[in-house]
């Protein structure tokens, strides 16, 4: 399966039309990144606190297929994938009782924190990584078996 957080959306996350303001959508999306790290035994801590590298987001795009209103319960799957020696892109899908209601993609590249300067992705992403994508086909195989 892919990793999947579960959220509910609350007062806080919303706009004067009482909608999920379309950039907390994102700041959602990076709660389930977050949530995903933990999982594969990634200190939190130790990642965003003084690190020797850094994973900036370099682009960032969403799809708003229906609004999103407080109270609603989300799932957040999410599936990351490496797109080359020192970047991984993440998608994301965000149901409602199983509705699609928005799609996003988060790309990241690694850096030196001190130089700024791109770097190889470490051996603990690049186990996230592999651990994740196959998780992911795994559940795809299985939905295709469904169909069938």
């Amino acid at each position: 399966m892919p990793f999947t957080y579960k959220r509910t959306v609350r007062f806080q996350d919303t706009d004067a039309a009482g909608v999920v303001y379309f950039a907390n959508v994102l700041a959602i999306c990076h709660e389930a990144y977050e949530e995903s790290l933990e999982a594969s035994s990634i200190n939190l801590k130790d990642f965003f606190t003084n690190p020797s590298v850094g994973f900036p987001i370099v682009h960032a795009s969403i799809d708003f297929l229906r609004p999103i209103f407080v109270g609603d319960k989300l799932f957040i799957s999410l599936i990351p994938q490496k797109i080359g020696v020192d970047k991984f892109e993440i998608t994301y899908e965000i149901t409602v009782i199983e509705v699609v209601v928005a799609k996003a993609i988060t790309r990241h590249v690694c850096i030196d924190v001190s130089s700024r300067s791109k770097q190889e992705l470490p051996e603990e992403i690049i186990q996230w990584l592999e651990t994740n994508r196959r998780d992911a086909e795994g559940a795809e195989r299985r939905k295709s078996r469904e169909i069938m």
